[in-house]
């Protein structure tokens, strides 16, 4: 065992080439986690952080021997050099290193991230490493007993943005509860939350509970994927008060309150940090008939549709990659450009506030499926829009749930 794990390090070391610094601590955890922390070393210079799959000499030993699973996506990568522009896939480099990966999980958007949203992900063969792609998307979204038989522990490595309707989370829950029912233990990679510098909007009620919004939290969490792993344990929110078996490899040198630029796309409508930091504002529109610049190449950075008045901005959605049927395709939408905004560390409603009292058809504003009460978790905010109701005035009544969410989140906090 001590021979393999020595020649997996040295070919991890050939093979990869990456630096190491140091990392935060970690709170408390709860029983049957395992977070892999060592002493914050404080220079002149604010260290590079390094994702938790670069620490593969602190991971391999849980892998050697074992028959893994992956739950991955494009974003899954292990980076060769500091600036993060050069990187292999996980799912390559632990073939490489002899271990045995035998399957991947795929959730939204694909195991190589390129299915529109909603788009149903099939099964299928990686044809690059001959690997059966098992979708967590669509009808199955949660592995079966059968999909997980033969799997001695699943990693899950996918890069978030922060924001409760991204369905990496749900897919997270979904995950942590097949594995907590077949007594698999879970390996979480971290990565940074490039959305965890603030929280806002409002707290989720059971009622309007859907894969956009499983759990009782704000509109944007500001935790990352080890972190929420943590709470959907702590909260027992898993079904059956079911506790999974899980470990974190936390980011070295990650501050939530420092800016992290992602160096791949996250999905296909997610192509810049200016898309990142406005999708938790602008996802709103995806209940309404406005468009948020689907099938443009300024996805999440504009938005307008053909019954918005008074603006100065227009543009044509048209099918391209991630939006092969955008809203209003080939029509054109009168609206705004958000490409010249600050970033935000808010949640923004000023925009669907604005869209909403200058639109033609008001009656016709939010769409009849409920989309817009899925999203937002409540059917208040569209009330209040409709009545008219100040940015200021519906922020106000999110306060009191989002003071106890943030006394609530800290107990599960594994970065500053």
């Amino acid at each position: 065992m001590k021979l393999t794990l020595f020649k997996n390090t040295v070919l991890l070391f050939l093979f990869l080439g990456f630096s190491c610094g140091s990392e935060s601590n970690a709170n408390t955890r709860p029983k049957k986690e395992r977070i892999t922390t060592s002493p914050t070393t404080k220079t002149d210079k604010t260290p590079k952080c390094s994702v938790g799959a670069n620490q593969t000499e602190r991971y391999l030993p849980l892998l050697n021997g074992k028959r893994v699973a992956i739950v991955a996506n494009q974003t899954s990568v292990i980076f060769k050099n500091e600036a993060e522009t050069n990187y292999t896939h996980l799912v390559d480099s632990l073939l490489h290193l002899n271990i045995e990966v035998t399957k991947v999980f795929a959730p939204e958007h694909g195991f190589r991230g390129t299915a529109d949203a909603g788009e149903v992900v099939k099964d299928g063969i990686d044809t690059k490493t001959g690997l059966p792609i098992v979708s967590l998307y669509g009808k199955n979204k949660k592995p079966s007993p059968g999909q997980l038989q033969g799997i001695d522990i699943v990693i899950f490595d996918i890069q978030d943005v922060g924001a409760r309707f991204y369905t990496y989370i749900s897919s997270l829950h979904y995950v942590m509860e097949a594995c907590a029912e077949q007594d698999i233990p879970v390996l979480i990679l971290d990565r940074p939350n490039p959305n965890g510098h603030y929280i806002d909007g409002p707290i989720l009620e059971p009622q309007h509970q859907s894969f956009v919004g499983m759990h009782p939290i704000p509109v944007v969490h500001g935790l990352t994927i080890g972190e929420y792993a943590k709470m959907i344990n702590g909260e027992q929110w898993l079904n059956n008060n079911a506790h999974c078996e899980l470990s974190v490899i936390p980011v070295k040198n990650y501050n939530r309150k420092v800016p992290y630029s992602l160096p791949i796309k996250p999905s296909p409508n997610l192509p810049n940090d200016k898309s990142i930091n406005l999708y938790p504002s602008l996802c709103f529109f995806e209940g309404t008939n406005v468009s948020a610049g689907r099938g443009t190449d300024l996805q999440f950075q504009i938005y307008g549709s053909p019954y918005l008045s008074n603006t100065t901005f227009e543009f044509k959605p048209k099918p391209n990659a991630g939006a092969k049927y955008p809203k209003y395709e080939n029509k054109v939408c009168y609206g705004y450009n958000l490409t010249t905004e600050k970033p935000l560390d808010h949640l923004n409603l000023s925009y669907l506030i604005n869209a909403y009292k200058t639109t033609k058809n008001k009656s016709e504003f939010f769409i009849s499926n409920g989309f817009f009460t899925k999203l937002a978790g409540t059917k208040k905010l569209q009330q209040q829009i409709e009545a008219g109701l100040t940015e200021a005035e519906i922020k106000a009544s999110w306060k009191s749930g989002l003071e106890d969410f943030e006394t609530l989140r800290k107990h599960y906090f594994i970065y500053n």
